[in-house]
């Protein structure tokens, strides 16, 4: 399909208020802050149901989550909630839901990836921003409806996380069609911030409306991200072609011996017919042959299983016995006190996520730095777990430790990765790889997103020491996936380093 080269109607306009067309500098600035706000919407909308299901299935205070498979010896009280969500398979319908929400949201990444990268883009994620919105806000509707039905809740959930899945395949693929290989891994890494922040926005969004209503806490962010997809409509510049501009350009400028009109010949000498290649986008399984798209894929698998166990039960953990005295320095939290401590995980996960992209810049090193920090997820968990209970503190220092290394890996591989498989040199300089690439690795991952919550839901009821040495294994397993990748790193660094010294030596020589 042709791409769309019309520019948004809102740079239509600043142009014709400036009397003259934007720089190329401009337009990217113009892309990072659009798509940023754009996928923090999509998070926001995404966390607010882990804040409102401590409404749906309330607990009292000192006592744990009860579970069917617990037998009838434990009883819990009723009062609040929600029905069918506060009775005593209140929680299995919870997770029922996560599950069901994730599943779908993996699937339809799939399907998402190769529509993104057969159609304008800026269209396609402006109608997945409005879906999302709407069915986000139609769960919330149950409560001024009086709607009682888990089915109805269960269908919503299903739809809006197939609405949920164009957003990631959509704004990587703008993101990489405007910046080029050179400093991706930081710029990526800074702007991946929109997960935790939109993570962040959410719990406090949530938190904060939860008192006047669980309905509030739905549909306010269904409304923010239906005005955000207006602003995406209006404002987002898809493909630099379209403005007279590459994506290499800063890089060009960047690199010392290389003349301008050089490169912005380049593209005049390609043949017709190598132009047509390139227009094509690629197919699905061709995607998967790209080398290192599987092996990132598994990792990622683990690594979102670990870090969407922490998104959709670190303020439940916090709140509701998960602690080894069942308080925090003897201290128990409230629903709205453990929803806005839980952010502190999103804001090491910014860190991390900026950390990541720099270490692996500065080392051209990709799979050296993603494995690195899976396995120091390892002891941040065991020590999270064995002394976040000590004060409030040594939590949150502990919490924000674990929050880096977990979304450290995980943000590096869904955006910086994913934007260089997607421009791999086997490609031959194709671009119409980049939504497809970006949705195989995020689908397989979110896979894990699904597993990792449903697990736990079972597993934490018999035990939370049990959770942690599931999430530490994955941890595990996500570095060694990378094992391959690491060595041919590695390799590529002692080649370097010798050819280096042979130079260094032939200098001397001479």
């Amino acid at each position: 399909m042709k791409k769309n080269n019309n520019k948004p109607l809102g740079i239509q306009l600043i142009e014709n208020i400036n009397k003259s067309s934007l720089s190329f500098k401009t337009y990217q600035v113009i892309v990072l802050i659009v798509t940023f706000f754009a996928y923090t919407s999509y998070h926001a909308n995404r966390k607010t149901t882990s804040i409102v299901k401590q409404a749906l299935d309330p607990q009292s205070l000192g006592v744990g989550p009860i579970f069917p498979w617990q037998g009838n010896s434990i009883r819990k009280s009723f009062r609040d909630g929600w029905f069918p969500f506060n009775g005593p398979d209140g929680t299995t319908l919870l997770g029922d839901l996560d599950v069901a929400f994730l599943f779908v949201y993996a699937i339809g990444m799939y399907f998402s990836g190769q529509v993104g990268d057969r159609m304008d883009l800026r269209v396609f994620l402006t109608a997945g921003m409005l879906g999302t919105g709407l069915f986000t806000a139609l769960f919330g509707v149950g409560y001024w409806a009086n709607i009682h039905s888990f089915y109805y809740y269960l269908i919503i959930q299903m739809i809006a996380g197939l609405f949920q899945s164009t957003g990631w395949p959509s704004v990587v693929a703008v993101v990489g069609n405007w910046f080029g290989k050179k400093k991706r891994g930081l710029i990526m890494g800074i702007w991946n911030a929109h997960t935790s922040v939109g993570n962040i926005t959410g719990s406090l969004v949530a938190s904060i409306l939860l008192k006047y209503g669980w309905g509030w806490s739905m549909v306010v962010p269904g409304i923010l991200i239906a005005f955000s997809s207006v602003v995406v409509f209006l404002l987002l510049p898809v493909h630099p072609e379209s403005f007279g501009g590459n994506k290499d350009e800063d890089e060009v400028l960047l690199s010392p011996g290389k003349e301008e009109d050089e490169v912005n010949e380049q593209p005049l000498l390609r043949s017709r017919s190598d132009r047509e290649e390139e227009s094509c986008a690629v197919g699905f399984i061709e995607a998967w042959k790209i080398p290192g798209v599987a092996p990132f894929a598994l990792c990622l698998f683990f690594a979102k299983l670990v870090a969407y166990t922490f998104l959709y039960w670190l303020p439940y953990y916090i709140s509701h016995t998960g602690m080894n005295v069942n308080s925090i320095d003897g201290r128990y939290l409230s629903n709205e006190e453990s929803g806005n401590l839980s952010t502190l995980f999103d804001v090491g996960g910014v860190i991390g996520g900026i950390l990541a992209g720099y270490i692996s810049d500065k080392l051209d090193a990709r799979a050296i730095t993603a494995a690195s920090f899976m396995y120091c997820v390892i002891p941040a968990l065991y020590l999270y777990r064995s002394y976040g209970h000590i004060s409030m503190t040594i939590n949150i220092i502990l919490m924000l430790i674990a929050g880096v290394f977990v979304n450290g890996p995980y943000a590096l591989i869904t955006t910086a990765v994913s934007a260089d498989l997607g421009t791999h040199s086997s490609l031959k300089g194709n671009s119409r790889a980049l939504a497809t690439v970006t949705a195989i690795i995020d689908g397989t991952g979110s896979i894990g997103a699904a597993v990792g919550p449903f697990l736990t839901g079972y597993i934490s009821a018999d035990s939370w020491n049990a959770v942690f040495v599931m999430l530490m294994g994955s941890a595990l397993v996500a570095g060694l996936f990378l094992t391959r990748l690491v060595v041919t790193e590695v390799n590529g660094k002692i080649q370097e380093l010798r050819s280096q010294g042979s130079s260094m030596s032939t200098n001397l020589q001479v």
